[in-house]
């Protein structure tokens, strides 16, 4: 019974916050990817910057990609990544100081780079 009552919460929720505060938070989400993100994984997930490419980062748009768990990217968000792959070391920090509700957008946008 609490779950049909915090799904009706959010329903609710969503619908008296409208459109305009659901993009603004993904203006908001857009502007922290462009920030903390395109650098190494591009404004698309492609990977296809410099450092991507030096880097030898994924690209986020492949099925196999989008087929990992939406916790794994919540590891690596928040923990960082240090890893190894053909002889090239892959580092990213770990962003601590985001919110959980700001890593989860951040999932929610990684998704919206699906092919």
């Amino acid at each position: 019974m609490k779950h049909a009552h915090l799904i009706a919460s959010i329903a609710a929720a969503a619908v008296l916050l409208g459109t305009t505060a659901l993009a603004e938070t993904d203006k908001k989400t857009e502007r922290l990817w462009k920030a903390q993100c395109a650098s190494c994984h591009g404004a698309t997930g492609k990977g296809d910057t410099e450092k991507g490419q030096q880097m030898k980062v994924q690209d986020m748009t492949t099925a196999a990609f989008q087929a990992k768990a939406s916790d794994e990217f919540k590891k690596a968000i928040v923990n960082g990544v240090k890893t190894e792959s053909g002889g090239v070391k892959q580092e990213m920090d770990a962003f601590k100081d985001l919110t959980p509700e700001q890593v989860d957008a951040l999932i929610a946008y990684i998704r919206t780079f699906k092919k």
